[in-house]
């Protein structure tokens, strides 16, 4: 069995907390959106989608015309992937919860 020390657990997620992930929002955007409502997190969360699923289509195409090195042409669409598959698994969540509040008595 392997044991994890908490104080290695420590040290290793500022780390994690540091590295930026294209099209998901970091700790700091989160913590300052703290004192807004659901709506406008939702609504700076889908703008900040569609600005990443641009980005990764402005790439796809530049890169077919040549204007831009494959690595990065494959950075930007797999940005755009994984912002696409959030995009998704939210809104399944968001009509779940939806379907669960619609079957409640009232």
């Amino acid at each position: 069995m392997i044991s994890v020390s908490a104080l290695s657990m420590q040290s290793a997620l500022p780390d994690i907390a540091m590295r930026p992930s294209a099209g998901v929002p970091q700790a700091s955007q989160a913590q300052s959106a703290s004192g807004a409502d659901f709506a406008s997190v939702l609504k700076s969360f889908t703008v900040d989608a569609a600005d990443t699923l641009r980005q990764g289509e402005a790439a796809a195409i530049a890169g077919v015309q040549g204007q831009l090195p494959l690595q990065t042409v494959v950075e930007q669409v797999m940005a755009a992937e994984r912002t696409l598959q959030s995009s998704l698994a939210v809104r399944d969540k968001l009509v779940t919860a939806y379907l669960e509040i619609s079957r409640m008595q009232i």
